[in-house]
Order: structure tokens, then C-alpha cells, then sequence
């Protein structure tokens, strides 16, 4: 059985082709990505490296040849993912791979205000209609977003600004969903089936920024503002209101559009989705919050 990671020079991707690693030979895994070079080291591992670009679907053709199940990661820009996706399953399914795996998105149930949501339902419904087995991961937003890009501002500036109000959600370590993805990759099994990927709890940013100025030791104030106020919050630190491409400003890779729809949706309990999906397929429980804070606590008391 070969195995395909598509955007394996990302994050995401490179953590999963190294956890593949430790459960399948070298030789098994295509890894795909728009610039080979950045995959060097696993192509001298053995791994197969291929160049592959969902706006191309003539290097998808070539990149999905010979194998069998794929991870299919979402693209980043939210509003253009469903035609990069239909090219990425039609190349998929015309080279023979009988089983996609998607890193898709919690909550997609109901009117969820969230702008990703009508690109990982559309997805999810292409996935249906392919005529290959599907696996979707339904996936929590990542507690390493709050570590990395949330906790620093708000620790720098004593105050965490949030539209969200005491809405909760499930928040859920990067690592944690790459173990669920390698487990349904590496295992026989998964087909047809929806798994939502969270955290331990359901938390409001009420209580995360309180966790986060606990562990920290620095004061930190929770501050519900509208919409409008969480725009202007946005737009002062350069964030574009809608997508751009490889958009980062201030370590934040998403525009305000994005981020106050994601807010709202967490307001209107829309994201409130708490499942033990992570410990059945890995047999471990995943990360909490706190764990994830403590482990980098000199990083936060930094920041």
C-alpha cells in the first residue's frame, strides 16, 4: 500500500510523513508538495518526493500515480478551497487511490456563521459523490494558534480581545490530529466515516486567557467587544479584512473575514463540539490547554 501526504512540507504534513515513518517503510510514502526542495531530507530517507500543486492539475496526475489512500489537507485561502479540492479528488480518483482522508473542520452542522465552513462542507459532499472511500477528520481549531499567536498579544498587551463572549470550544493540539490522521492513514479500516477531532474540554477564551496569565504569571484582562470591535482590533495590527495569498501579519496567517466569523460561530455555541475521538483512534488522550501552556511556559512568560 503506498501512502500520499499532500502539503507535506507544511506543518501539518511534515509531522505526519514523520510519524508515518515510525509505522510504514520509507518506500511506502509519496509525499507531495509545490517545492520538492523543502522535503529534501525525506527523500534521502527514502521517501518518494513529488511535486504537486492543487492549481495545477496536470502535476497532480503525476504526483497521485500509484497510490493507494491519500491525506488530503486543506488548502489555507478560505473561499478558493472547493475548486483546488474538486481538482485534487478528480486527479486522485482518475490515478486509482481508493481511499481520501480530509482534514476538514468542527461544527459544520446548522447556519455556523464561520467563513470556513461552506469550503469543508462543499468538500466533505465532493469527497461523497467521488466514488472512493472517504475518511474526514473533523478538526478543532489548534491550541497551538492560541500559544503561538493569541497568548503573545494578549500577554504583551494585558488585555485579550474576543467577540466570542463566553462561547466554548474544544481547542485541540496540532499533534493530536496528526496522530489521529496517521492512525486512520497507517490502519486498515476508517472507510466512510466522520471523526470530530478535539481537545479534552470545552473552553470559553474567558478561561483560556485566565489559564494563559496563570501559567504565564502575567495579568491578563478578557474583553468582549462586537464585531465591529473585534474588526478594529484586526485593523490595527495590519490584518487584512479578506484573504490574500501566504497572507502572515503579526504571526497571525488569517484575515479578520476569517477571524470574527470564527468568533462569532464560537459565540453562537456552533463550535461547542466535544468528542473522545482522538483517544479512540490513538489511544491517548489528547493535550489540554494548561498541558500545551505549561510545557511552553518560558515562551509565554517571554512573550
Amino acid at each position: 500500500m503506498k501512502l500520499i501526504v499532500t502539503g507535506a512540507s507544511g506543518n501539518f504534513g511534515r509531522a505526519t510523513a514523520e510519524c508515518l515513518l515510525e509505522r510504514v517503510p520509507a518506500d511506502a510514502l509519496i509525499l507531495v508538495t509545490r517545492d520538492p526542495r523543502k522535503l529534501a531530507d525525506f527523500a534521502q530517507r527514502g521517501c518518494d518526493v513529488r511535486r504537486g500543486d492543487y492549481g495545477e492539475p496536470d502535476s497532480l496526475a503525476t504526483a497521485f500515480a500509484g497510490g493507494t489512500k491519500m491525506l488530503l489537507m486543506s488548502a489555507s485561502k478560505v473561499g478558493s478551497r472547493i475548486p483546488q479540492h474538486q481538482r485534487a479528488i478528480d486527479a486522485a480518483v482518475a490515478a486509482g487511490v481508493k481511499h481520501i482522508v480530509y482534514t476538514s473542520y468542527v461544527g459544520l452542522d446548522g447556519p455556523n456563521p464561520s467563513l470556513a465552513v461552506s469550503d469543508h462542507r462543499g468538500t466533505e459532499e465532493l469527497l461523497r459523490q467521488s466514488g472512493a472511500h472517504w475518511t474526514i477528520l473533523r478538526n478543532s481549531q489548534y491550541i497551538d494558534a492560541v500559544i503561538e499567536a493569541q497568548a503573545p498579544h494578549a500577554l504583551r498587551a494585558g488585555r485579550w480581545i474576543a467577540s466570542a463572549g463566553d462561547g466554548k470550544i474544544a481547542q485541540v493540539s496540532r499533534d493530536d490530529c496528526v496522530a489521529a490522521a496517521v492512525a486512520v492513514l497507517a490502519e486498515a479500516g476508517h472507510e466512510d466515516q466522520v471523526y470530530n477531532i478535539t481537545g479534552p474540554e470545552l473552553l470559553s477564551f474567558r478561561e483560556i486567557a485566565a489559564i494563559i496569565a496563570e501559567v504565564s504569571g502575567r495579568p491578563i484582562e478578557y474583553v468582549v467587544v462586537d464585531d465591529e470591535g473585534m474588526y478594529a482590533f484586526f485593523d490595527s495590527l495590519g490584518i487584512p479584512r479578506e484573504a490574500v495569498p501566504d497572507q502572515v501579519v503579526n504571526a497571525i496567517p488569517w484575515s479578520s473575514d476569517d477571524m470574527v466569523s470564527v468568533e462569532a460561530a464560537v459565540r453562537e455555541g456552533y463550535l461547542a463540539v466535544l468528542t473522545d475521538d482522538v483517544e479512540r483512534l490513538t489511544g491517548r488522550k489528547p493535550k489540554s490547554i494548561r498541558e500545551m501552556a505549561e510545557e511552553r511556559r518560558s515562551e509565554l512568560a517571554a512573550a
